[in-house]
């Protein structure tokens, strides 16, 4: 099956799991609802029983979820089988949206046009849309969401009025517990675009050769791009209200994207071949070791709440092998320098010992750099303290992998990982000495260092030059949805010189200096009014030498031009519509604030935040930035509904907060 194909099916998988995930939602929601309100023992008994069992099934289409977060497989490069897999990110699902009814709607009320003149547009844009949920893996699907992701803010600027809501609603699941946020303006719709964006440079990354430099040099510039649009999405929408897009949520992905862009720096350096030399394997250690520190520092933001609660397992004991099958790896290099190279004559020993102490931060008490070079017997102590680290660490990697079920199932990671123990043991054996005590001289740490560091990048297809669908609704800087306009009027001007008033602006003109006592006033010109056709001829895009060149080929008969003018906005009688975030039509609406239920305390404004909640901190950070986004909090998990115990990473709707917010 081609590469497409499989990626199909498992977003087909993905959407599959999102609509299941929403029905168990709302069931428990209802359960939840009638807990509240019956008094029945009996009833209360059924409706706890019923809880379980939908937070049983929430647990396994979570665990399903997970699965499909840690299928690694789908997007490797089939040709490879040499090199650690790499893990990329899911793209965000979404729901259909039908915008034609509402758009027609719209054109006719605002901008007082034919709106089924506009079918094909509308057509155009949808196919757009529906075309960016499964787009290639390449940088053909990249542009794809570019070009969609442009014409955001022109639909916005057209169609959604700062004054009223266009009821349009924008659904979209988190990539890591698949629970659905739903809002009415464009804002989740744009976020959602970039971090699809993002997520599909990650899967480039992963599928590129890296077998060959061209391959490597693909996958570091696809990962480097990854990580400059998440902390362009984290910088730009700082209160997206879906989790995978919080603050937290990002640094960690962009800390994960330019810890594999390391990794592929470190496979393209190893590439040709390390040469046996002292030098160059001091120098492949610290560019393991470095490998290692970023590895690290990755798995200890994946472990801290609320991330870990909502990051694949799989995700975080890969990070963690990595860790430690690098820093392993590190302490092998070193080991092969000091037990393979004695200083010689011809070596250069101050080189020697310049590099030797770059590498250490530290050494053992009582010793020099130059006396581990110079001494025979310390410089294989400390080779052979080193081979044991590497040794140890190499089984812990092992032990690692064996935990994680979904990791299992890469058995080229596997080879690597025991081949890699099976090197380390062979250097072992290569020196050691039966008639030799033993010694538990501690090898000391290894410095990282690298010369080439991976950086975040900004790819120039974030933003993409594109034309206006709705271009013939005239300039946007005139013709926009903020500006409700009146209907067309039909001006007769007859065949004279003076028409009676002069024309200004670029594009469309304007009428200025209206003699009131003109034909044109009489016949309803007004001054202020945008003349949007000559006859026949439309010319909201026409300059005011374009449109007198056409007021002055008038016959005997005269000519009609078209004017529109500007709703005086106290006339508009829209009052303004908060804009609210909500969750798959559920009794209510909810972001990812997430408060605890008390069964003893019946007013919800009082009730208790609790404090190991997984969205909390996240969302408390913004409570303030807005008062329109619904909550639906999560469960108690210090025991007071017991039911909740199986599925602690689902928000619950036991309680409300109206006047929480996030976005």
């Amino acid at each position: 099956m081609s590469d497409s194909l499989l990626t199909l099916k498992l977003q087909n998988q993905r959407a599959t799991l999102n609509q299941q995930i929403i029905k168990q939602m709302r069931m428990r929601a209802g359960a939840e609802n009638l807990l509240k309100a019956t008094s029945n023992n009996k009833v209360k008994e059924m409706v706890l029983l019923e809880l379980s069992y939908v937070n049983s099934n929430l647990q396994l289409l979570m665990g399903e979820l997970e699965g499909l977060n840690s299928s690694v497989e789908v997007y490797q490069n089939t040709q490879e089988t040499t090199n650690i897999p790499l893990i990329a990110l899911g793209l965000k699902e979404t729901k259909d949206i039908d915008f034609s009814t509402l758009f027609k709607d719209f054109i006719l009320e605002h901008y007082s046009e034919d709106g089924n003149s506009f079918e094909d547009e509308i057509a155009d844009l949808m196919d757009l849309r529906q075309a960016c949920r499964t787009p290639s893996r390449d940088e053909a699907g990249v542009e794809l969401l570019a070009k969609y992701s442009s014409h955001l803010p022109l639909m916005e600027n057209r169609f959604f009025s700062p004054n009223r809501q266009t009821g349009i609603f924008f659904t979209w699941y988190d990539s890591f517990t698949g629970v659905p946020v739903c809002q009415q303006n464009l804002s989740l719709e744009k976020a959602s675009i970039l971090f699809n964006m993002a997520a599909l440079y990650s899967q480039i990354g992963t599928r590129s050769n890296r077998q060959t430099i061209a391959g490597l040099e693909e996958a570091i510039s696809a990962f480097q791009k990854s990580a400059g649009i998440l902390n362009h999405l984290k910088e730009t929408f700082t209160h997206t209200p879906s989790y995978d897009m919080s603050p937290a949520m990002l640094s960690m992905l962009i800390r994960m994207t330019l810890a594999q862009a390391q990794e592929c720096l470190f496979e393209k350096t190893a590439l040709p071949g390390i040469r046996n030399q002292f030098h160059c394997l001091m120098k492949m250690a610290q560019e393991a070791a470095k490998v290692s520190e970023i590895y690290d520092l990755v798995h200890q933001s994946m472990i801290q709440t609320p991330i870990k609660d909502n990051v694949p397992f799989f995700w975080s004991t890969t990070t963690q092998v990595k860790t430690n099958h690098y820093r392993s790896m590190a302490h092998f290099f070193v080991a092969s320098a000091l037990l393979d190279h004695q200083l010689g004559l011809s070596d250069d020993e101050d080189q020697q010992e310049k590099t030797l102490s770059q590498v250490y931060d530290r050494l053992p008490e009582g010793r020099s750099p130059l006396d581990i070079l110079k001494r025979r017997d310390e410089r294989e102590r400390i080779g052979k303290a080193h081979i044991r680290r590497a040794i140890t660490g190499h089984e812990e990697a092992l032990r690692i992998y064996s935990l994680c079920h979904h990791l299992n199932k890469l058995e080229v990671l596997e080879d690597i990982l025991r081949a890699s123990l099976q090197r380390s043991l062979n250097k072992c054996s290569e020196n050691e000495d039966e008639e030799e005590f033993t010694d538990y001289t501690e090898a000391p740490d290894i410095i990282s260092k690298t010369e080439h560091k991976a950086e975040m990048e900004v790819p120039a297809t974030t933003k993409v030059k594109v034309t206006d669908f709705f271009q013939r609704l005239g300039p946007l800087s005139v013709f926009s949805a903020r500006q409700r306009w009146t209907a067309p009027r039909t001006i007769k001007l007859p065949e004279d010189r003076d028409l009676g008033f002069t024309l200004k602006g670029e594009s469309p003109v304007q009428v200025v200096s209206l003699d009131r006592l003109c034909s044109a006033a009489a016949d309803g010109l007004k001054e202020g009014d945008y003349i949007v056709a000559v006859g026949d001829i439309d010319c909201k895009w026409m300059s005011v030498s374009d449109v007198m060149r056409l007021l002055k080929d008038v016959n005997e008969e005269g000519i009609d031009i078209q004017v529109v003018s500007i709703m005086d906005k106290t006339k508009i009688t829209n009052s303004p519509t908060k804009s609210a975030t909500f969750c798959g039509n559920l009794p209510k609406t909810y972001s990812m604030i997430c408060l605890a239920y008390d069964d003893d305390d019946k007013n919800p404004k009082s009730r208790k935040v609790t404090k190991k909640s997984s969205f909390l901190n996240f969302a408390l950070k913004n409570r303030l930035k807005s008062a329109s986004t619904l909550s639906l909090p999560t469960a108690d998990h210090s025991g007071s509904l017991p039911w909740n115990k199986p599925c602690p990473s689902f928000p619950s709707s036991s309680s409300y907060n109206n006047d929480s917010a996030l976005y």
